[in-house]
């Protein structure tokens, strides 16, 4: 299969399932799945546990990455286990660090920065990969050449992104601005292309009382445009063109991300240009040295062969694990609570 059929089938996969999702997401019904019945109380009701959509977008954002990184990494030779490592390897350090990041920039304790997570990747990976390279290299024979795993872990965040963005829409989170606060050309502009939020326990409610009002659809914006940087980039990462594809994933999402904190109402730290923009303006930054200091690399790139360790199933039971350990990481909800009333049906007895 070529380049080109690779990146047909992803983009007519994932713009299935961010319509579908601009379209139910804001809605109440979509923000929880489940609650388990946990704790009995006095009363003969039980204290349950919220499992949420929330989780199972960010669970399938994250393996949906990381299917795209074993592809990538793959295609330029590197083999399974050293690919497996490396992704298992940078997650250890950027899943903690989503929350870390938002407890000590937003001061809550509950909540996932995804762009906190990322701006300790951008560091992380070449470290990791480095030391990779230098405690693994001789004993299992693992090489990791820098500039295609730059690229392919950068094109796989920006697909994961955008993936992720569902997650935001469900929980209302990450929300925008009410169109009555916009200037003219936005309130034009998003008239007819809005969310309006429903149901009291999504944070736009409780924490701005925005349900019902027509607000820019932040989260669909940054949804489109990470998952098409994100599809792009493994387009000329396909195509052997490395440094081409590192731009590609890391310009169009960390300026957009500078650009759509105005366009948001929820709370991102302190100041008018907050942390997270100062976040995404050094990872501009470091892309760009990057690109210029980094040697380009002539690598031979296999799309099929990529392809064909997608099969595998060690890959297939691990995609499993991962998944589930995501959802429980961040499919529980902290921030809200549930009353669990179980009775007999004796008109079926």
């Amino acid at each position: 299969m070529t380049a080109e059929m690779i990146t047909l089938v992803v983009s007519l996969f994932v713009a299935t399932l961010l319509v579908w999702g601009f379209k139910r997401l804001p809605k109440e019904q979509w923000q929880f799945f489940a609650c388990i019945p946990r704790f009995k109380r006095p009363d003969g009701a039980w204290d349950g546990l919220n499992l949420t959509y929330y989780g199972i977008f960010n669970a399938t954002a994250y393996t949906a990455g990381a299917l795209m990184a074993i592809m990538l990494f793959s295609a330029v030779g590197i083999s399974l286990p050293a690919a497996f490592l490396l992704i298992a390897s940078i997650l250890l350090v950027c899943m903690p660090a989503s929350a870390l990041a938002a407890r000590f920039i937003e001061k809550k304790p509950y909540t996932f920065s995804v762009a906190g997570a990322f701006f300790i990747g951008i560091f992380a990976t070449p470290i990791v990969t480095a030391t990779i390279n230098s405690v693994f290299g001789i004993n299992y024979g693992f090489s990791l050449p820098l500039v295609p795993v730059l690229a392919a872990t950068s094109a796989s965040y920006a697909l994961g992104e955008g993936i992720g963005r569902l997650a935001c829409i469900s929980f209302g989170c990450c929300y925008g601005k009410p169109l009555a606060d916009c200037p003219f050309p936005l309130k034009a502009l998003f008239d007819r292309w809005n969310f309006i939020f429903s149901g009291k326990t999504k944070k736009i409610a409780y924490a701005h009382q925005l349900d019902g009002v027509k607000v820019v659809p932040i989260q669909a914006l940054t949804a489109l445009l990470s998952s098409t940087a994100g599809i792009a980039a493994m387009y000329l990462f396909l195509k052997g063109s490395m440094i081409g594809s590192l731009l590609t994933a890391l310009l169009p999402t960390q300026t957009w991300r500078v650009v759509s904190e105005f366009l948001r109402a929820d709370y991102r730290g302190s100041g008018r240009f907050s942390k997270y923009q100062t976040m995404s303006a050094l990872s501009i930054l470091l892309a760009l040295i990057a690109a210029v200091l980094l040697p380009t690399p002539t690598t031979v790139v296999d799309p099929l062969l990529g392809l064909k360790n997608l099969w595998n199933p060690g890959v297939l039971i691990t995609m499993q694990g991962l998944w589930l350990l995501s959802f429980l990481y961040t499919g529980r909800s902290n921030v809200t609570a549930s009353t669990v009333l179980l009775h007999v049906r004796r008109e079926r007895i």
